[in-house]
């Protein structure tokens, strides 16, 4: 009996997929749910298939309307914007490295609303102020403005805001 250790150390074997097989992979996949050409490019990497036959997968795919950049931009920016409360510039670096176009980014980044935005990074501070441990003003501003900065705010925006929310 082989003792559990070699079973565990043993690396496992990848199976590669063939052109077709990764097809209809991300067929699938791309039924379920949004991918960009970024990911399915990634996808058929980690998968193995050869480097010629990856651009003629993704052509179907885009030709099928199975991927589509614009339309998993703006699903991907309703999403973060609304329900994560990110702002527009940590949106668009994580848009970039899934490999979207910065004109597409751009187009998308447009239709944000900024009264909206505005009152999320309101919302967002004040209840990191319920929170935050902070000795002066000065402290608090600093840790407020590096929490909205994080979030992907812009500067001049943040600060108008902690001057809002600090005031009251």
């Amino acid at each position: 009996m082989r003792d559990k250790n070699e079973i565990d150390n043993k690396p496992r074997e990848r199976r590669t997929k063939t052109a077709a097989e990764a097809l209809q992979s991300l067929m699938r996949l791309c039924s379920r749910a949004e991918k960009s050409s970024g990911d399915a490019l990634r996808l058929m990497r980690t998968w193995g298939v050869p480097e010629g036959e990856r651009q003629g997968v993704l052509d179907r795919l885009v030709a099928q309307r199975f991927i589509d950049d614009r339309r998993y931009a703006e699903a991907y920016v309703r999403e973060k914007s609304q329900l994560s409360g990110w702002g527009a510039r940590k949106i668009a670096m994580q848009l970039r490295q899934k490999g979207i176009n910065g004109s597409i980014i751009s187009a998308v980044l447009a239709t944000l609303d900024g009264d909206d935005m505005r009152q999320r990074l309101k919302m967002r501070l004040e209840r990191k102020l319920r929170t935050v441990k902070a000795t002066t003003e000065y402290d608090l501003r600093g840790k407020l403005l590096r929490h909205a900065l994080s979030a992907g705010y812009d500067y001049d925006l943040a600060v108008e805001v902690i001057d809002e929310v600090v005031s009251r």
